[in-house]
């Protein structure tokens, strides 16, 4: 996320220049939570019993002070003063039984809202285009999950409750005190005005420093992602100096605004409690007075100095809690606005169709242009008609539109015009599971997560025989490896396991052999692997693409000589296409590739 810096006390903020409504941002948030409304509610009101019985408590000790002073000369009587101190005691472990079940309900349902945040933003991504996630940073995805989803529930549990019974013992405190001696309740009014003036004059200032926290957060963590997958090219390059420039630059932006929302949060905590002190000898003095003309009792002020402490904590809690909202308020408009991006179109109406896929593939007048660059077209009028089981090879130079043509078949994009059919239907009549469950794919990036190599290579794939899976492995050269590793199929792969590029290869392409697709797609699937392995991985994925429709991205042509059609790229548009000796002898574009890879005579 871009943004302004404007200077603070120890270095750049970056403030985005996107406004924000954070009072829409709690309304989003209070509509989200409607279904644990029940609990909120019920939540409050004990909040709110418990405050009003904490504020009766000073009522009663004033009645025990008064007993104290008019029993000093004729004897006091303690059978009074005892019941109500049984009173007393019954009123505050009232309080604490309603203060402990307010805690238990809201840290249930701070814990249901976190785990249904994740779950739904785990589930939007999911649902969104391809094209979102090229252009945001997986870095920033991972902080709204995690940083901004923690950020709500924990400044929520700290904030909501807190607020309610604050305002409840403020009202309550408030109306305690008028009913006692409202000269005294004055004085204590005065002194909270000014606390509160404070207050949202503070507020105010600190407001775009919570939101600066959440975005820079973001960008941190997005950026560490994208430095720490690339440590090894930033290490051969000697980046360290640079990356390490910009990675203090981005955590001097998150430490500033961190600095800057927290010390102007902070001061709200001393501000109040000078202003309370203050209230509390002011009322003392009053008091003073007041009693010197016998116009109240000394249990009056006994009561008076418990109210002006409990009337001064509810302005201080209220403004750590309204710190707290607003960071709640900054981390929520974060995950909803994940949450508001727009998504795939939606596929409730159509239905999976049943029978074998026989693998035809035509595509008719295809264009397609990036949605940021809607006038830089990338692929222009693409036709082609594939039969059921033919190998084709899709060459080209970089740049040419050889992934985006087979994004295009995943529908992983949409196009722009034109249309793709496969056994006479169109993609876009299909449901996308139905279209991704027809094809098996091997990628340039190889793709593994911490598991067992069992579990690895039966990825997603059910009923799966151990002999069906060692021959695919035996196919790809890899089973001697696997069966060297410290338990066989059953060691789990993790950062520490050493294998090497080719061999993570070799395992998603014994992967794809086991999913047993009807029709397969490989980019550029022996980039990783040496000439000895590229042979056998050829002659592997030759079985593997045998009576398949496949679709190979390919740099070293050598590997893709035997195709039954040979699509040639440039710019988007299909120069030549047919086998690989009709397009030699045409000596076109495609002979200029091959003969650049190899002597002329190789051919």
């Amino acid at each position: 996320m871009q943004g302004s810096r404007r200077k603070g006390p120890h270095g750049p903020v970056r403030i985005p220049e996107k406004p924000h409504d954070l009072k829409k941002a709690l309304r989003d948030l209070l509509t989200y939570c409607r279904n644990d409304l029940r609990v909120i509610v019920i939540s409050l009101i004990l909040a709110a019993g418990g405050a009003v019985l904490t504020i009766i408590g000073p009522s009663q000790i004033s009645r025990i002070t008064d007993t104290v002073v008019s029993g000093l000369m004729t004897g006091i009587d303690l059978n009074a003063i005892a019941r109500t101190g049984i009173l007393l005691i019954s009123m505050y472990a009232c309080s604490a039984l309603f203060t402990f079940l307010q805690h238990y309900l809201m840290a249930g349902f701070n814990q249901r809202l976190s785990k249904r945040m994740r779950r739904d933003i785990v589930g939007k991504i999911n649902r969104l285009p391809l094209s979102y996630f090229n252009f945001h940073e997986h870095g920033d995805v991972l902080s709204r999950v995690t940083n901004d989803v923690d950020t709500v529930s924990f400044s929520l549990s700290n904030s909501l409750a807190s607020m309610v019974s604050s305002a409840a013992q403020f009202i309550g405190c408030l109306i305690m005190m008028i009913a006692t001696n409202w000269i005294m309740a004055g004085t204590s009014v005065l002194s909270t005005v000014l606390a509160a003036i404070l207050m949202m004059t503070i507020i105010r200032r600190s407001q775009k420093y919570f939101i600066a926290r959440q975005a820079n957060l973001g960008n941190l963590n997005g950026y560490i992602e994208e430095m720490y997958s690339g440590h090894d090219i930033i290490r051969t390059s000697n980046a360290e100096r640079k990356v390490k420039a910009e990675f203090d630059g981005l955590n001097e932006s998150v430490r500033s605004a961190n600095f800057m929302s927290q010390f102007l949060g902070g001061l709200m905590q001393p501000l109040m409690g000078f202003i309370g002190n203050f209230g509390y000898v002011a009322v003392c003095v009053v008091g003073a007075v007041l009693a010197r003309n016998a116009v109240i009792t000394f249990g009056v002020i006994t009561a008076f100095m418990i109210y002006v402490r409990q009337f001064q904590s509810p302005v201080q809690q209220i403004g750590q809690a309204m710190t707290n909202m607003q960071s709640a308020a900054a981390a929520a408009e974060r995950v909803f606005a994940f949450l508001d991006e727009a998504e795939m179109e939606a596929e409730d109406q159509k239905q999976s169709r049943e029978g074998e896929a026989r693998g035809e593939v035509e595509f008719r007048h295809v264009s397609f242009a990036y949605p940021d660059k809607p006038d830089q077209t990338v692929i222009r009028d693409f036709s082609a008609h594939v039969q059921p089981g033919q190998k084709v090879a899709i060459v080209g130079p970089t740049g040419a539109g050889k992934t985006t043509l087979v994004n295009l078949l995943m529908r992983f994009y949409e196009t722009t015009g034109g249309e793709i059919l496969i056994d006479g239907i169109k993609t876009t009549d299909m449901t996308r599971r139905e279209l991704h469950d027809r094809f098996g794919m091997v990628l340039q990036d190889t793709w593994l997560f911490e598991g067992t190599v069992r579990e690895n290579l039966c990825y997603n794939t059910e009923n799966v025989g151990e002999e069906q899976m060692k021959a695919a492995c035996k196919a790809c050269g890899i089973h001697s490896f696997i069966k060297a590793l410290p338990q066989g199929y059953d060691t789990v792969l993790s950062d520490s396991t050493v294998i090497s590029a080719g061999q993570k290869q070799l395992m998603t392409i014994a992967r794809a052999m086991i999913q047993n697709s009807p029709m397969l797609i490989l980019d550029e699937a022996t980039s990783s692997v040496d000439t000895r392995t590229e042979l056998l991985t050829q002659q592997a994925m030759d079985r593997l693409t045998e009576k398949r429709t496949s679709f190979v991205i390919a740099h070293r042509l050598s590997t893709i000589r035997n195709a039954d059609i040979i699509l040639v790229l440039r710019d988007g548009d299909i120069v030549e296409q047919g086998n690989h000796e009709e397009l030699l002898k045409k000596n076109g574009f495609y002979a200029e590739l091959y003969n650049s890879q190899f002597e002329p005579s190789a051919a």
